[in-house]
């Protein structure tokens, strides 16, 4: 009954903030300078007071500003994001179309970050003075100081032009017509760069994270207690000092999901990678404000939908946090 109520708070808390992103968004895009009707006449061929006329009444920029944020808010709960203005297609289906690449990306660079950067944590912490530890910090802090485009165009100047090993864009290679294992196989060879460039930055983070909760915790009385019982020091480590120093991990994880995303616009632009951050990109250039709306309220839901995640598993890894009204 108490996990339900949580659920259902954070739910309410949920809506409350999605509708305030939604009206910040709407309003900053609508304060920008500039007229989409004038990339739409642009596009078409001509800008004459007649078309622009007739392209503000058919998107419906020609109503009052809160008469336009009324609208788009009653539809954006009812599913329907609108249509794009460049694109002319509905933008619920260029989101679901460009959704799996971010996905993959996001995941995957999550997944390298949280278990790379755990193991070099706790492997820092083993001998806190030593060479390992020495080099954990020094390779954590080179990480997390390189900006995450220096970091991609410096990867693929080595990987694509002095050893050219890795492909430097796109999902998969259009001409090798690859299906199932090989196409598997070939997008996971283009992922390489664009995850070890977005997961870095937080492999270092993570790294030094867990080594300092690892220090903390092994000073801890139940570590020395499972020491004086005779368990052995690979037991100590995993199963008593892991799982609580581990803790900070989740949480900053499940916190800094929404920088993933936000990172996943440069990383994608860099590699030319088909996701969510080249869609919000070309939507910006273009004035597609129906798009751009589209791409920032889904990414609000999916950091606000990992948070309650977040919340829910670190109830799980530790049941000394009780639920809370």
């Amino acid at each position: 009954m108490g996990l339900i109520w949580l659920i259902g708070k954070r739910l309410l808390y949920a809506v409350a903030l999605i509708t305030a992103v939604l009206v910040l968004n709407f309003s900053l895009l609508h304060l920008a300078p500039g007229d989409p009707a004038d990339v739409i006449a642009g596009e078409m061929g001509g800008a004459t007071a007649e078309l622009l006329a007739e392209i503000r009444a058919l998107y419906g920029l020609d109503k009052p500003f809160l008469v336009q944020l009324g609208l788009y808010l009653q539809r954006a709960y009812q599913g329907d994001l609108g249509m794009s203005f460049y694109y002319n297609l509905p933008v619920v289906d260029l989101i679901l179309q460009r959704l799996p690449a971010t996905m993959l990306l996001v995941f995957t660079a999550l997944s390298f970050a949280t278990v790379g950067g755990t193991v070099l944590g706790v492997l820092a912490a083993r001998k806190p003075g030593g060479f390992t530890s020495s080099m954990v910090t020094l390779l954590s802090l080179v990480g997390y100081a390189a900006p995450i485009f220096w970091t991609g165009l410096m990867l693929i100047i080595l990987f694509g032009v002095v050893i050219p090993i890795f492909p430097i864009s796109g999902l998969y290679n259009v001409a090798k017509m690859a299906t199932g294992l090989s196409r598997a196989v070939d997008i996971a060879h283009h992922l390489v760069l664009p995850s070890f460039t977005l997961g870095v930055v937080y492999l270092a983070l993570y790294s030094r994270l867990t080594r300092a909760s690892m220090l903390e915790v092994m000073q801890a009385d139940y570590v020395r207690t499972a020491r004086a019982k005779g368990a052995r020091e690979r037991t100590v480590y995993l199963r008593h000092a892991l799982r609580n120093a581990i803790l900070p991990v989740v949480t900053m994880a499940g916190l800094q999901f929404g920088s993933l995303i936000s990172g996943a616009v440069l990383v994608e632009t860099v590699f030319n990678w088909p996701g969510l951050g080249t869609l919000v990109f070309e939507s910006v250039i273009a004035r597609d404000y129906p798009t751009v709306l589209g791409v920032l309220f889904f990414s609000a839901t999916l950091v606000i939908a990992a948070n309650l995640v977040t919340d829910l598993v670190y109830r799980m890894i530790d049941p000394r946090i009780r639920l809370q009204d």
